[in-house]
């Protein structure tokens, strides 16, 4: 599973440890004892492995990469439109996943909708349950051993990335070339460890993984290390491709990669909202526990996948083990998944139960509303993806500026200077989560986007900045009024009040239906938004009208309470004005470009 938030750390971790069992593997007493026998030169076998895994790796992220831009909007449709039935969340999940390399990016995807309240916690399961599926394409298509195919596949691959000026099959490009990576960089590393087969205290080693509590625990704890089961399959597969291992060796070092890319959930899952430590507790009990049903059936399971894989009765010994252990491999990888998933599938309610008594809800008071609910750091390789939360975080800074909407008309009109102040006091959130919205694009916008991407982003980042500006009207402008009308001693008369409670009201309205334009990306409510500025302009008319017949009468600070009302219906048209911006970042009208806000 490529990890799906700090992508470098992964590959330099995994380096790192080859480079460091590289060094000491010549030094190491147990494994030099027979030196005089088998001459080894270290220091390729050692160069031979980085770089393969340096190839391997890269190939990864670059097939990855292009899945996502291919597919990555598909993936999030698909996803967001799941039924409440479990199966087909199983089956959803384990499609998105095999589509775009990440069953971490379906997670996250997965505990977006439930925060957003677009999927229940039941249902959510059912999709993690099937990422973990979608996970095992990846050693099956290591295990199909084409490597004679690797240099054109990188060939043909680069050909399509680098002459073709389609950006759909520039992406289908780096998707050929990061696959034929993957196999030449297998090619690679198998070469490097051949010398090993004649190597006796390497293969007295190999012997102890024969153990399942030692394979499990082996992989788990490198797995946790490297935050890559996929990379940790293909090694297992590397090396049972030089013999190295038996299947059911191979069997538990599978079982161990599954239990350590929990690890790699729990990490993520730390500092974020309940739902996300929630769905890392369901993929770890669902790991962990899926490992122990089948802990002592490991014979029996390798037993199966022998009889259903290929074999080559025509080898024996090594040659025979090296020719079919890895399909044997990813089968029984394939197998344990599907089989897990099929008998866990009908206790998702229970599941969410347990999780949701192991995590409880925090007090409402503990909740920092101005600290953003959705950005994930986890999603910004997937640009489409991560343009998902913004808008969901842009409805999370909708729900404050709500808020400051519905106090502030009452606040103006009669109330006193501390109700003005909480309403000003409640822009303060919306300003730090809109500064948490600008520099998440700001991240995004780094990374390789499209055309159609990049206008997305500055759509996004317009949106932000207009509901930000009407805080500020509201904070700044309105408050201020209110202030003055409070010092000036001003009362507004019952029928202005009326006059501008249509104003405000159609106003409010307005802007909660630009909000949920943004974040539903809808394009009616859009047009809706733009359509009712005739509304607006014949009641700021019938105002204006009404303030005219009204700055002749005979009252106390009549002219300064006239400049006071006209300033509010000012500001309320400036609101509208903001909300129409917004809605323009969905729905341009006639082909109108939205401006920067």
């Amino acid at each position: 599973m490529p990890r799906a938030g700090n992508r470098s750390s992964g590959p330099f971790g995994l380096l790192a440890v080859f480079l460091a069992i590289g060094t000491l593997l010549p030094l190491c007493p147990a494994l030099a004892a027979d030196e005089s026998a088998v001459s080894m030169d270290w220091w390729n076998m050692s160069m031979g492995l980085l770089g393969g895994l340096a190839l391997f790796l890269f190939g990864m992220e670059q097939m990855s990469d292009a899945l996502k831009a291919v597919a990555g909007e598909r993936m999030k449709l698909i996803l967001a439109r799941l039924t409440t039935n479990r199966f087909m969340g199983a089956l959803t999940g384990a499609f998105v996943t095999a589509v775009i390399q990440s069953s971490s990016v379906t997670t996250v995807l997965v505990v977006g909708f439930i925060s957003a309240g677009l999927m229940s916690m039941a249902q959510s399961i059912g999709v993690i349950m099937g990422a973990n599926i979608g996970t095992t394409i990846t050693a099956q298509i290591i295990a199909f051993k084409v490597t004679k195919l690797a240099l054109l596949m990188i060939a043909t691959g680069f050909g399509m990335l680098f002459f073709s000026n389609n950006e759909k099959m520039k992406h289908y490009g780096g998707m050929l070339m990061g696959l034929g990576m993957i196999f030449f960089g297998m090619s690679v590393m198998s070469d490097a460890m051949y010398p090993l087969r004649a190597y006796q205290p390497f293969l007295d080693f190999m012997v102890t993984m024969g153990n399942p509590l030692v394979g499990i625990l082996v992989a788990a704890a490198f797995t946790a290390l490297v935050q890559s089961s996929s990379a940790t399959t293909g090694i297992v597969i590397v090396m049972a491709s030089q013999g190295f291992i038996a299947l059911p060796a191979g069997i538990a070092l599978a079982f161990g990669a599954n239990i350590g890319t929990c690890i790699t959930a729990m990490l993520a899952a730390i500092g974020k909202p309940r739902e996300a430590i929630r769905a890392a507790v369901v993929h770890v009990l669902f790991n962990v526990f899926g490992v122990l049903v089948w802990l002592g059936l490991i014979s029996h399971l390798a037993e199966f996948v022998t009889w259903i894989s290929p074999a080559r009765g025509d080898l024996s010994g090594a040659e025979r083990l090296a020719a079919e252990t890895p399909r044997q491999i990813a089968n029984a990888h394939t197998i344990f998944n599907v089989a897990n998933t099929l008998l866990f599938i009908g206790l998702t309610a229970q599941f969410a139960r347990v999780v949701e008594w192991l995590v409880p809800d925090r007090p409402l008071e503990e909740e920092d509303a101005a600290k953003p609910r959705y950005l994930d750091e986890a999603l910004l390789d997937t640009p489409s993806l991560a343009f998902d939360r913004v808008r969901f975080e842009i409805g999370h800074i909708g729900d404050n500026v709500r808020e400051m909407l519905r106090l502030i008309m009452p606040a103006i009109l009669s109330g006193d200077r501390m109700s003005l102040k909480s309403v000003a006091h409640i822009d303060d959130d919306v300003d730090a989560l809109h500064g948490h919205v600008i520099v998440y694009l700001g991240k995004v916008s780094q990374k390789v986007l499209t055309e159609g991407q990049t206008l997305e982003l500055l759509n996004l980042m317009s949106a932000a900045n207009d509901l930000e500006n009407i805080g500020d009207v509201i904070e700044t402008d309105l408050v201020h009024l209110g202030n003055q009308r409070i010092s000036e001693g001003i009362s507004i008369s019952p029928s202005t009040r009326e006059i501008l409670q249509k104003i405000y009201n159609e106003v409010t309205e307005t802007t909660e239906l630009a909000i949920r334009a943004v974040v539903e990306n809808n394009l009616e409510a859009a047009k809706e938004v733009i359509d009712r500025k005739a509304d607006i302009n014949r009641l700021m008319e019938s105002a204006a009208m009404h303030q005219s017949k009204r700055l002749v009468v005979q009252e106390p600070n009549r002219l300064a309470a006239y400049t006071i009302e006209m300033d509010i219906i000012e500001k309320l048209k400036r609101i509208y004005y903001f909300a129409k911006r917004m809605a323009k970042t969905v729905a341009p009208a006639d082909g109108e470009a939205p401006q920067p806000g």
